[in-house]
């Protein structure tokens, strides 16, 4: 066999590697829950690493912070940090107290009207185009959305970001 056919071989294997992947993700986004999340960025841009936001997701807590989940016979601290899995009601991100490790954990819990929002860690990472303006710099936390893909293990999965118009978040795509 000749160095040219090996590495033929060797580059079909990596494309085959790569597209697996991509097919799995697009696999994922399309039978996964999908909800939304109000964000709180940092670290724009370092050239390092490549163009991105990382953003921390302020997710809905009331399951872990409310005055029920308080009264149970372990409370939780408003300090934090607790272990949680993440589901979906109504569109959003909602994070739930687990009994096991899973990776997830919420802390610094913040009212605002109606609910209980939480810094969930780690943070997510969302690829900006080369050209494209940070849409969270300069913006009040929590005012930029997040969609994103709920895996049963690790951290969500984003999708792409929105504002709040008129009590209904709206992709930025589609402004």
């Amino acid at each position: 066999m000749s160095q040219l056919q090996k590495g033929l071989i060797f580059a079909v294997i990596q494309i085959v590697f790569v597209a697996s992947l991509g097919a799995k993700l697009l696999w994922d986004r399309g039978r996964l829950p999908r909800g939304w999340a109000a964000t709180q960025g940092y670290d724009p841009d370092l050239p390092i690493r490549g163009r991105y936001i990382s953003v921390t997701l302020l997710v809905n807590a009331d399951k872990i912070f409310s005055d029920a989940a308080q009264s149970q016979a372990h409370p939780p601290s408003a300090y934090g940090p607790w272990n949680v899995y993440l589901t979906v009601e109504n569109g959003k991100i909602v994070a739930n107290p687990a009994d096991h490790y899973t990776g997830l954990t919420v802390s610094v819990p913040t009212a605002r009207p109606g609910e209980t929002l939480a810094s969930l860690s780690p943070p997510v990472i969302y690829f900006l185009p080369e050209h494209a303006a940070d849409p969270i710099r300069g913006r009040p936390v929590g005012s930029v959305f997040m969609e994103a893909t709920i895996p049963r293990k690790g951290p969500p999965r984003p999708i792409r970001l929105g504002t709040q118009i008129n009590g209904r978040i709206v992709p930025a795509d589609s402004q």
